[in-house]
């Protein structure tokens, strides 16, 4: 079963050079995953009667042509693979005239909100699922990164509250802007990065620090396009 999402890219969606920024591809790609999780009744309205909720492990992205502000794209997504306890789902953006102009993939495990647990994924998601035999990358797996010994730059951040999702975790297409605010600023402005490769190792949750509540963590980043 494949799942369309139609964006319009608007002014909060762009960057500086008018063009549409990673963030706002990550929240178009996870509104897409979220269109077909409602349709086959394991949406985030469902998760108070199903008690399980999906947690993201990692994307790989392409972007072959970025689109800008004032276009209109649609996301094109589908299960591509479901294996005990992980998931995969495929991406491709599409252009006004259906042309593909980049493409993702995504890592999944199925939460089970009573226990707090990962849990096996059951014959029947896969079945409401109905996985589809096509792939947008040759590597079927997204492999665990390996933490360089080295990093160009590293800063402090406060994680606040606006910042947290519906699981009470920092949102998943935040930890690409708090990434950009390490990079140098000369590789934040000329370079498009459009291979992006994010795991996630660790949810980052509120936690009171006196009267407020407040995270504290470093970030280190390594450059790249």
């Amino acid at each position: 079963m494949f799942a369309y999402h139609e964006v319009f890219i608007g002014l909060r969606d762009v960057a500086f050079n008018n063009k549409v920024t990673n963030t706002a591809l990550l929240s178009y790609l996870e509104d897409a995953g979220g269109v077909h999780s409602n349709l086959v009744g394991y949406g985030l309205r469902d998760i108070p009667n199903v008690k399980k909720s999906w947690v993201l492990l990692g994307w790989k992205i392409e972007i072959f042509e970025r689109p800008a502000y004032g276009d209109k794209i649609s996301i094109k997504t589908w299960s591509r693979g479901i294996d005990k306890l992980y998931a995969y789902r495929d991406f491709e953006i599409l252009d006004e005239n259906k042309s593909v102009i980049g493409i993702a993939t995504s890592k999944w495990v199925l939460l089970d909100i009573e226990k707090g647990k990962i849990t096996r994924i059951p014959p029947e998601v896969e079945e409401a699922y109905t996985v589809e035999n096509l792939r947008v990358f040759e590597v079927t797996d997204l492999e665990k990164l390996e933490e360089p010994k080295h990093f160009s730059s590293s800063a402090d951040f406060v994680v606040n509250r606006s910042l947290i999702d519906v699981n009470q975790h920092l949102h998943n297409i935040y930890f690409m802007d708090i990434a950009n605010e390490v990079l140098p600023m000369e590789v934040y402005q000329n370079a498009e990065l459009n291979h992006i490769r994010m795991m996630y190792k660790k949810e980052i949750k509120l936690r009171r620090c006196g009267e407020g509540v407040l995270w504290h963590g470093k970030w280190r980043t390594c450059c790249g396009n």
